[in-house]
């Protein structure tokens, strides 16, 4: 237990930090396709360095939360990933000399808070392996998060970033219940898995859509949408099918420290994204500046 909740807040600062370093390299680039799904601004990003450092950063994040995971309840897990965004806040307070207001300290001291409940009354995860259906379920959603990008790309200015924010988080979400999906690590076992298939498509899926979000949009609208999308329904779906449950009598000290923990990173959805302003950078090919949207 307590190893797992180390590693979900060691992702938090992973996920965090990298979301700095990503939305200032996003911002950096110039526009793609305009599609919700666009692999051809995915290419340009990779060419910036904070991008690269960024997905190492989230591959660190991302082994933390496969160890968390079989450790804990997706409840905790999700919230400590949304948790993520007050680590942002933090970062870019320092870095990027980005000032925090009172009440956006206050949001971080609520997260930490919420986290703490949380940590004081998980349970260890369910003993739940999940249903063929529920394994071929995660896939269909996986695919429908590139379905759900490509009709946000035609949406107007703030529903778009909320679309394809809400699209991202239901990716991320795809992969933290696919993970506990996946029992068997074996070659053999992991071909006939639809859920091992769910981890790819649902990541890859949540990384063109989240980069998209930050490149042009609402970055409030499209990180609140990410954070609703990667914490209520995995943590549904755990409680419901997979048998994650609090320790005795300790559920409504549970369900306030998931709120408070969701509500304080909602309240810090503008540090999904850092203005490339803030460190001098210019768009390729553009000659004005990318501030915040």
């Amino acid at each position: 237990m307590l190893l797992g909740m180390i590693c979900a807040l060691g992702s938090a600062v992973c996920f965090g930090t990298a979301s700095v370093l990503q939305a200032v390299a996003a911002r950096a680039t110039a526009p793609g396709s305009g599609s919700g799904v666009d692999t051809v601004l995915l290419m340009r990003v990779l060419r910036q360095w904070r991008y690269l450092v960024g997905l190492a950063l989230d591959g660190l994040g991302f082994a933390l939360e496969l160890v968390a995971l079989r450790s804990l309840p997706i409840y905790a897990v999700g919230a400590a990933l949304a948790a993520s965004l007050a680590v942002t806040a933090v970062v870019a307070s320092r870095v990027l000399r980005v000032r925090l207001s009172g009440v956006e300290w206050a949001a971080v001291g609520v997260v930490c808070g919420g986290l703490a409940m949380l940590g004081l009354s998980s349970g260890a995860e369910g003993d739940e392996t999940g249903s063929l259906a529920l394994r071929l379920g995660t896939l269909c959603v996986a695919a429908g998060v590139l379905g759900l990008g490509a009709l946000a790309g035609q949406l107007p200015g703030r529903a778009r970033a909320a679309a394809l924010g809400l699209g991202a988080g239901i990716g991320f979400g795809v992969v933290e219940v696919a993970v506990r999906l996946v029992d068997d690590v074996s070659p053999g076992a992991l071909v006939t898995n639809p859920a091992a298939y769910a981890v790819l498509l649902g990541g890859g899926a949540a990384f063109l859509l989240l980069t998209s979000a930050l490149q042009r949009g609402s970055v409030t609208a499209a990180t609140a949408g990410m954070v609703i999308g990667e914490t209520l329904g995995p943590a549904l779906v755990g409680v419901i099918w997979l048998g994650d449950r609090t320790r005795p009598g300790m559920a409504p000290l549970a369900v306030a420290g998931f709120v408070l923990a969701v509500l304080g990173a909602l309240a810090l959805a503008r540090f999904g994204e850092a203005p490339a302003a803030d460190v001098g950078e210019r768009p390729t090919g553009s000659s004005s500046s990318a501030g915040r949207a």
